[in-house]
């Protein structure tokens, strides 16, 4: 296993994801490549963006999410653990199939909150469709629901 990659969602549950991701990493001298899926800008889901605020809060938004990864980053490499950061826009289970495949990952790792009926049946489940289309491991760390 040469390349592993984290799905994170920069929420306090991540801590779990990065934990276990960390160990594989370490166990088989692995690349650990992190990875968060932000929300399209408002103009790629066919809203225009409005004023300039709104451009400038969405901007604000990705260099908080930008600087967060790079906190990860640097705590992974002072534990000597080899690792990269990227953070891209666009829908969350293209984008993560679009990098296994750009980066040839061994294993994903992502986390999953636990959504009622209705949820699961409409909106559908990320973790669901990642291993239906993916041809490789799909390690699923369940996660708390945060209130």
């Amino acid at each position: 296993m040469k390349n592993i990659l984290l799905a994170l969602d920069l929420q306090p549950a991540d801590r779990l994801l990065l934990d276990q991701a960390a160990l594989l990493a370490e166990a088989f001298h692995a690349k650990l490549w992190l990875v968060h899926v932000a929300a399209p800008d408002p103009e790629f889901v066919g809203f225009e963006t409005g004023p300039v605020y709104i451009r400038e809060s969405r901007a604000k938004e990705l260099r908080e999410e930008h600087h967060q990864l790079q906190q990860i980053l640097e705590d992974l490499r002072d534990r000597s653990i080899e690792a990269e950061a990227l953070l891209i826009q666009g829908p969350t289970v293209d984008m993560l199939e679009r990098e296994v495949e750009k980066l040839q990952i061994d294993l994903l790792v992502v986390g999953s909150h636990r959504h009622g009926f209705f949820y699961e049946t409409f909106v559908g489940h990320t973790s669901s469709r990642l291993i239906k289309n993916l041809s490789i491991p799909v390690l699923i760390v369940p996660l708390p629901n945060e209130s």
